[in-house]
């Protein structure tokens, strides 16, 4: 099998690989590894002046099936200081999902850079972290996990590091922020506290604020799902490096017996 999630196929277009297949089924994609894929498509849109993307919202429009995609990013407001930006991710005819951001220009703020929370212990020697029963390879087994605090395979929130195992796309050594975004759609699974093969907890978004881009291979994720009684729930994560907290994310939820379709 290629180490890689996707193999490229020029003109913006892409094949999955088995390593993108996701928990709940192996017939559509986790979706860590196609927010990424757009993130990859936004950060090559040109910019005219040093920049950083500070708000990733992804929207899943459906399930991304293990098939050719396609992926398309552009400027829809230009600015000299803040632009928004936009991608879009398709099958065919069919749009999978559409990513926005904000980028905005960098400047030197380290003189009244606020101070970050205490860096999470390093992944150096924490033990494996396995997920569980039920939900199937493919993404979980492509990204090595280690617990810092709680673990995959019990309910309730929990504290991970994860690193990819294999490229994002063949050929290519992926960006800071691209691997930041194939860990931050995680955050509902790594915190669950529902038995998989009886409920649905499924993402219909993903929102990442960045402060700055994360630095070494592994990310960690601090993640805690709160449920409501109407079968809606938000999952929300601290992303960090080795140094320390760099970004938030938030998903909202659909909660839902899996008997009730």
């Amino acid at each position: 099998m290629t180490e890689a999630f996707y193999l490229p196929s020029g003109d913006g277009v892409f094949l999955p690989t088995p390593h993108t297949a996701g928990p709940w089924t192996p017939d559509a994609q986790h979706f860590g590894p196609p927010s990424a894929l757009l993130v990859r498509a936004l950060e090559e849109v040109e910019a005219p002046h040093a920049s950083q993307l500070a708000r990733v919202t992804v929207e899943i429009l459906g399930p991304a099936p293990l098939k050719e995609l396609s992926v398309r990013a552009r400027v829809e407001r230009p600015g000299r200081s803040v632009e928004w930006l936009t991608a879009e991710l398709s099958h065919g005819e069919r749009v999978v999902a559409r990513a926005s951001a904000w980028r905005i220009a960098t400047s030197d703020t380290t003189a009244v850079a606020t101070a970050d929370a205490p860096a999470l212990p390093s992944p150096d020697g924490l033990p494996a972290s396995n997920w569980p029963e039920g939900w199937h390879g493919g993404y979980l087994e492509a990204v090595e996990w280690r617990s810092v605090k709680g673990a995959l395979d019990e309910p309730g929130p929990a504290t991970v590091w994860g690193r990819q195992r294999v490229a994002l796309v063949d050929g290519e050594k992926p960006s800071p922020l691209q691997r930041l975004f194939v860990l931050a759609d995680s955050g509902n699974g790594i915190s669950n506290f529902l038995d998989p093969r009886e409920w649905w907890f499924i993402n219909s978004e993903l929102t990442v604020h960045l402060r700055r881009p994360p630095l070494g291979d592994w990310i960690g994720v601090d993640a805690a799902t709160l449920v409501g009684p109407n079968g809606i729930g938000t999952a929300t994560t601290t992303l960090h490096d080795t140094s320390g907290p760099i970004a938030s994310g938030a998903q909202a939820l659909l909660v839902r017996p899996r008997q009730a379709g």
